[in-house]
């Protein structure tokens, strides 16, 4: 149950991270938008993307090792 609470907050980070990098690819987001076609957002999204994934595999590896 303890490694539930890591790897939700890793997945949500996972979301956040692909919805920011596709507004910053100017794929997904109104124009207004200070993130839309803007290079920065792609590469933010892909570190918070990034983050997400290391958190899910943390949340893994806890409970791998409670289950031993």
């Amino acid at each position: 149950m303890r490694s539930l609470s890591i790897v939700i907050p890793g997945i949500i980070l996972v979301i956040f991270g692909i919805i920011f990098s596709f507004q910053g690819q100017g794929m997904l987001g109104p124009e207004t938008s200070f993130m839309y076609e803007n290079q920065e957002w792609i590469d933010n999204g892909i570190i918070i993307s990034m983050t997400g994934v290391i958190l899910i595999l943390i949340g893994y590896v806890v409970e791998k090792k409670k289950l031993t």
